[in-house]
């Protein structure tokens, strides 16, 4: 059974921090790549970062990059979105998905969102 779990979500203050995690089962990233996407209330969802499995190679939406850091934990299964210096439109409901490579329309999985609250 594919699952894509996502977490780390919550109220930060404008400049703070915080860490989602996307922990996976069934499948093994190695052989994939893990994209955040967002989506803002009234606004199309939009691809934030993506790391591909096999060699951690990543790539950023320019809104974020500089501030957001995607990795991977292979033993773990596990994909995370390190953000720093959020803003308040940084606000959203951020997602998780397993794709064939970074860059494709084609999802294997999504996460549940976790929502991510920045105040000013």
């Amino acid at each position: 059974d594919v699952q894509l779990q996502a977490s780390g979500g919550g109220l930060v203050q404008a400049g703070g921090s915080l860490r989602l995690s996307c922990a996976a089962s069934g499948f093994n990233l190695d052989y994939y790549a893990v994209g955040w996407y967002r989506q803002a209330p009234g606004k199309e969802r939009e691809g934030v970062a993506c790391i591909r499995g096999s060699d951690g190679l990543a790539n950023y939406a320019d809104s974020v990059k500089g501030r957001f850091i995607i990795s991977g934990d292979n033993a773990k299964n596990t994909a995370y979105l390190q953000m720093n210096n959020l803003k308040p439109e940084d606000t959203a409901v951020y997602s998780c998905a397993v794709l064939p490579i970074c860059g494709s329309f084609m999802v294997i999985a999504w996460g549940q969102g976790t929502l991510v609250t920045v105040s000013s």
